[in-house]
């Protein structure tokens, strides 16, 4: 069985690093590329999708798989052994359903998509980029017909993203949280506005862009294994273990949209970096799931960075080094502020009450559009009516509306579920983290992460994908996904905020 085993690893290791070199070109696309290398590199990168898939979907593949099952059933269920054939054995299953050709024009529209979308959303312009969109939605849908038989067809995309879960079950997670997050912020519109006009001011690049570097290494990011650039929307992509990428896009204008989502891809990135050593170049080397991904982003981004701990200790220097645009600002005031409740059109930079919102009007709109019930064309108004009822706003024009987001371009249909569920995992994660860590908070405002990120580290990151989502929440905390926590959280800090 070992050399079995171990033959199988061989081979798994080829195919991931098929995987890293396609991120390579991805992240190039977006962080370098010149505007007319589209082309080019979606043949590239179908190429080298075609070359990892035909490698995963062998015979050879196949048979190691059929002997690893038959001689495991001496190992120990939770063993790094058991689970690699587990998790391989499942991801081989799905990956022989999809036929080659249909993986490749997959590939070719998205890459193409990409630079469509950029543009697009620079001119207001949705009909340029609506064929694109359209291509992709019918090559997705011939995809997840490949999964038949189902409940519903979002089930095929959503469980590219969260292994065994079901559009029903997303559905209760929505509607048991949304009637209280809607309440809260009614309650919130009837308190006493906050001001934060002061954070929408002309804060110099240059300094934005070192604050965010700062508190990145400060949270745990090594520099010699990480870096940052700009991208058009922030994102994290992995070339390895010891080569974890991440962007974002800086607002002269307002500081903290740079800044959080420094902190947010930093999140990802410590994940990244984080996955067992000896995972390396195997499908265990990856997260547990999405939401887990997120849950991360979502704990460096909102429990630490807009926490008033996380600001005890950061305050006077942003303070310092933004004096002028701070000026006569204390520090409960711009705590306050960088948490105003206040429906936006974006929601890269949609506060914690409302950010879910945003998600809920996305998994509604790709719901209507696998089930034939909105056109693509139509997609801009139903977006518009969504973001009245969901929000009371009206987006002035797409670039603020429908074309806000990466993720259609890239051919991410239920992958927007996830940002929601992983907030609620960062909360469950953040009641079991004090509860064994009592002391925390206070080490949050000496500025010190070192504690935190062990405990991250050895709870959740060194797992990577050996457990599903439910399972790996389930081992860590002692309940599967629970929004019980998510609420709470809310509730008591924006109670405090707004009295």
């Amino acid at each position: 069985m070992e050399n079995k085993l171990d033959h199988l690893k061989q081979i798994l290791g080829k195919v991931s690093d098929f995987g890293y070199a396609i991120a390579v070109l991805d992240w190039d696309q977006q962080v370098n590329m010149p505007e007319e290398g589209d082309l080019e590199r979606g043949e590239q990168i179908s190429t080298l999708h075609e070359a990892a898939h035909n490698l995963f979907v062998s015979d050879e593949v196949g048979q190691l798989l059929s002997d690893l099952l038959s001689d495991s059933s001496g190992l120990e269920p939770d063993s790094d052994e058991a689970r690699l054939i587990k998790v391989t054995k499942r991801e081989f299953d799905k990956e022989t359903k999809i036929p080659i050709q249909l993986i490749m024009e997959l590939s070719q529209a998205t890459t193409m998509a990409h630079n469509a979308w950029v543009k697009a959303k620079t001119n207001n312009d949705f009909k340029s980029f609506q064929p694109h969109l359209e291509k992709i939605i019918e090559l997705t849908k011939n995809k997840a017909e490949c999964f038949k038989p189902y409940d519903h067809i979002y089930d095929a995309l959503l469980d590219d993203y969260e292994a065994g879960m079901k559009t029903t079950d997303v559905r209760k997670i929505f509607s048991d949280i949304r009637p209280q997050q809607v309440a809260l912020i009614k309650n919130i519109k009837e308190s006493n506005p906050i001001d934060d006009s002061f954070l929408k001011v002309n804060f110099e690049k240059s300094k934005q862009w070192q604050f965010g570097v700062d508190v990145a290494k400060a949270f745990g990011l090594d520099w010699k294994k990480s870096r940052q650039d700009v991208s058009a929307h922030p994102f994290t992509t992995s070339f390895g273990q010891k080569d974890v990428r991440i962007t974002t896009n800086i607002n002269e204008n307002l500081p903290t949209s740079a800044l959080f989502s420094t902190m947010h891809e930093t999140g990802h990135a410590l994940y990244e970096l984080g996955f067992n050593p000896l995972h390396r170049r195997t499908p265990l080397s990856n997260a547990a799931s999405f939401a887990f991904h997120e849950s991360q982003s979502r704990l460096w981004e909102n429990l630490v960075g807009r926490s008033k701990f996380f600001w005890n200790h950061f305050f006077p220097k942003f303070k310092t080094i933004f004096s002028d645009q701070l000026s006569g600002v204390d520090l409960e005031t711009f705590y306050k502020a960088i948490n105003k409740v206040e429906p936006s059109f974006i929601r890269t930079e949609a506060d914690e009450a409302t950010y879910n919102l945003h998600v809920m009007l996305r998994f509604e709109l790709e719901l209507a559009l696998f089930e034939g019930n909105l056109r693509v064309e139509h997609l801009p108004e139903a977006w518009n009516e969504h973001m009245q009822q969901y929000l009371g706003l009206v987006p002035p024009n797409d670039s603020l509306g429908v074309l806000q987001d990466v993720h259609w371009s890239a051919g991410l249909f239920g992958y927007f579920p996830t940002y929601a569920i992983g907030n609620l995992i960062s909360l469950q994660l953040w009641e079991k983290i004090h509860k064994e860590l009592k002391m925390i908070d206070d080490r949050i405002s000496d500025g010190e992460f070192s504690e935190l990120l062990e405990w991250l580290r050895n709870n959740v990151h060194i797992h990577g994908a050996k457990y599903e989502s439910q399972e790996l929440i389930q081992k860590i905390t002692g309940s599967k996904i629970d929004a019980a926590p998510y609420i709470h959280y809310l509730k008591t800090k924006y109670n405090e905020i707004y009295n």
